[in-house]
């Protein structure tokens, strides 16, 4: 299916797992990002921690379009569930993702929609959408898996209101603070991209407590995800 895949965490906490089962690792640092690029279950990869926020989600992954020229990007992570049904543990494919942090209504653009882009949100790989919600049922059988629209702001969602903004305005299933960037970063380049996140909290009045507790339990079922995925990657190049 694709030769060399991007993964992209945010945090160290999202990527360690995946970067102690590597094998035959080059290591280069780049704009304060440290690149790792060898073998994960066979499955020729390249695994960076980006940092946190847009910014630094959309620098990671022109890196590595330029220097690494990936054909496919996973972003891998946590976030707060804005909708009743996609409950702590489970895991949100985007189906798409926009920032709802951009607000230029005031030249008739709607919200969340980039001034002079042709379209309101980034759209994932289909391809990439179907593997991981099939890998997902194989690998997390326990949790719920869910299509939907990933919303990114450089903020952590924690309050009731907001939350009912994004789900209403945005029709959003998650927030959190990286996947729109990386995603209009891979739309740019023509790259596919898929988002992978697991709800760590309820983007609410309770999301400081739930994420401390929960964040663990959500990271450990992205890293069962990626893992599955690449490996079924390295099965269709094979």
């Amino acid at each position: 299916m694709f030769n060399l895949v991007g993964i992209i965490g945010a945090m160290e906490e999202e990527v360690a797992a995946l970067k102690s089962e590597m094998e035959q690792v080059e290591t280069r640092e780049k704009a304060g990002m440290v690149f790792l690029k060898g073998k994960l279950c066979g499955c020729d990869v390249v695994v960076v921690r980006s940092g946190i926020a847009k910014v630094n989600a959309g620098i990671c992954t022109q890196i590595l379009v330029d220097d690494y020229h990936v054909d496919a990007v996973i972003n891998t992570g946590i976030a707060g569930s804005l909708q009743n049904a996609i409950e702590i543990g489970d895991i949100v494919v985007s189906t798409d993702a926009l920032q709802y942090d951009v607000h230029v209504e005031a030249f008739g653009y709607a919200p969340g929609q980039i001034p002079r882009m042709d379209t309101l949100a980034f759209p994932a790989d289909p391809r990439l959408i179907d593997l991981a919600e099939q890998v997902c049922r194989e690998v997390n059988p326990e949790i719920g898996v869910h299509r939907g629209r990933v919303v990114s702001g450089d903020c952590f969602v924690s309050d009731k209101a907001v939350k009912a903004e994004l789900k209403k305005v945005h029709q959003g299933s998650c927030a959190e603070m990286e996947g729109a960037a990386i995603a209009q970063a891979a739309y740019l380049n023509k790259i596919p991209y898929v988002i992978l996140r697991a709800i760590s909290d309820k983007a609410d009045d309770s999301a400081t407590v739930d994420y401390d507790t929960f964040e663990k339990m959500a990271i450990r079922h992205c890293v069962n995800l990626v893992r599955g995925m690449v490996t079924q990657m390295e099965r269709e190049v094979s």
